[in-house]
């Protein structure tokens, strides 16, 4: 009887050292859980419109699926690129700095001062020579990319780039570890021996696929094929839409969709005067809308691929745009009751659609109307991730993580953007800033300030400037303190 009772008492050990072993890998697992750095995903759409998603009110446009994305996080109604063109506020969102402080202000490619424009420019009666600017983001600038390959984060791009015109430039010398169509054009080249959205794609950063292969699914599957290479440890993918910028191209099917929609609501292309340019007033593009579905269904193909791989507890994403939709020149979008659109620095230019989903972090259908710039990713991303941010990096952006975690602590007065360049769209050389409600905008050619106060007037039709006397010399010192602050390069009298 006592050897009996032996003999259960060592099975009854080994059950619970199993138990126990069992137990401790089960913890060891759960705390590796909980302390593996998060992955990051930051998609970045191109020419998108405030007004052009489902949750932004758009009547024309569907996006399905990144407004149910955008409900499972947090959204911001006054979010800002750097600058109303894009490669500007994509530098900004690489390094973290002010376009204006590494002298990358104007797309790379626009012609510089001592450059005849070209007619298509579109300005006949220029007053000013506009400023240099650098066409390269800085070799010496520490990317984003950069920061985190260094701390063991796997790096990707898919897409734009737009960042430099030589190969030097380009993300794979830039902290990109995986470049899948990234170089120094804007969008996808449409000539006798590439077609635009459709292969071939004249792409030196991707290999051509079949003839007519849509090139945002293409560059879905890369991207989907990076995650489930690399699930088991941390990445940043920075997925860079071409979409939705011209050319406008989209499948057929969807067009024909979009034509039965338009055709229903009795719509039609509207354009009022605005300044030397027409000014659509209403989203009724089919192909534009066939484009804006396409990125709908990418995104929401990514969101998948994250949850069927089971990180979707660890992993954020951050969506935006890098600057307004094109609205003048006969332009597919409008971005009203915004005024202008991409080339100016009103609200239709730099007002952005932008959320953040950060699991048990962010609160389901939470809003943040505090004004933020895409100048912010930087510190953000840093924080986020926990990574040590280098000493020498002097960044202009504020980490938007207290907003996120609905705390106190972000404290920032303002935000400025400076332009100082003719844009295709019309755009005239201006400086701006943001305090609270209000908005102050400097022309250059005539040294006009403007005013609004965006609570009351977010379609900035009401120049307070006579009204607010103090506030706006206040608000103008500011503007120019900061110019100062980042040596920025101004337009001159010709």
């Amino acid at each position: 009887m006592f050897n009996r009772i032996i003999k259960i008492m060592h099975k009854l050990k080994r059950i619970l050292m199993i138990l126990f072993a069992v137990g401790l890998v089960s913890c060891q697992s759960t705390k590796q859980k909980e302390t593996k750095q998060p992955n990051v995903i930051l998609i970045v759409a191109d020419d998108l419109g405030w007004m052009d998603l489902g949750y932004s009110c758009s009547n024309f446009y569907e996006t399905p699926n990144i407004d149910a994305l955008a409900a499972s996080g947090m959204t911001f109604t006054d979010a800002y690129a750097a600058s109303p063109v894009c490669s500007p506020t994509r530098s900004s969102i690489m390094c973290g700095k002010a376009p204006a402080r590494t002298k990358n202000t104007d797309w790379f490619g626009a012609p510089q001062p001592d450059t005849k424009f070209p007619g298509w420019m579109g300005h006949k009666n220029r007053t000013l020579e506009p400023a240099y600017y650098v066409e390269h983001m800085p070799l010496e600038e520490i990317t984003i990319a950069e920061a985190l390959r260094d701390k063991g984060y796997k790096t990707f791009i898919a897409g734009k780039w737009h960042l430099g015109h030589e190969e030097e430039y380009w993300p794979e010398n830039q902290g990109f570890e995986i470049n899948k169509g990234g170089f120094s054009m804007g969008y996808p080249p449409l000539n006798d021996e590439a077609d635009g959205y459709f292969s071939p794609y004249g792409n030196p950063r991707l290999n051509d696929g079949p003839k007519g292969e849509y090139l945002p699914y293409r560059l879905l599957d890369e991207t989907r094929k990076f995650i489930q290479e690399n699930k088991d440890e941390p990445f940043f993918i920075y997925y860079s839409f071409y979409l939705v910028h011209t050319p406008i191209q989209a499948r057929e099917e969807l067009i024909a969709k979009y034509q039965q929609k338009r055709d229903s609501l009795k719509l039609t292309d509207e354009f009022v005067d605005f300044g030397e340019k027409k000014l659509r007033t209403v989203q009724s593009n089919v192909a534009y809308a066939a484009m804006i579905e396409t990125m709908d269904q990418v995104v929401g193909k990514i969101a998948e691929e994250v949850k069927e791989s089971n990180i979707d507890e660890n992993t954020i994403i951050i969506f935006t745009a890098d600057n307004g939709g094109l609205s003048t020149n006969w332009a597919p979008t409008s971005n009203l009751p915004l005024k202008g659109g991409k080339g100016w620095v009103y609200e239709g230019g730099i007002r952005e659609p932008m959320f953040v989903v950060w699991p048990g972090i962010t609160k389901p259908e939470s809003k943040c109307s505090e004004p933020v710039l895409t100048t912010d990713f930087y510190r953000t991303i840093v924080e986020m991730t926990g990574i040590e941010q280098p000493p020498q990096q002097a960044l202009d952006g504020a980490s938007l993580v207290p907003l996120l975690k609905q705390v106190e602590g972000f404290d920032r007065k303002a935000i400025c953007w400076h332009y100082p360049h003719y844009s295709p769209q019309g755009g005239k050389p201006a400086s701006a800033i943001r305090s609270g409600d209000w908005k102050l905008i400097k022309s250059y050619e005539t040294n006009q300030v403007e005013l609004y106060n965006l609570k009351a007037d977010i379609g900035e039709t009401k120049n307070l400037s006579e009204e607010h006397i103090e506030l706006k010399q206040r608000l103008e010192t500011e503007l120019n303190d900061w110019l100062k602050e980042v040596d920025a390069s101004m337009p001159s009298r010709k």
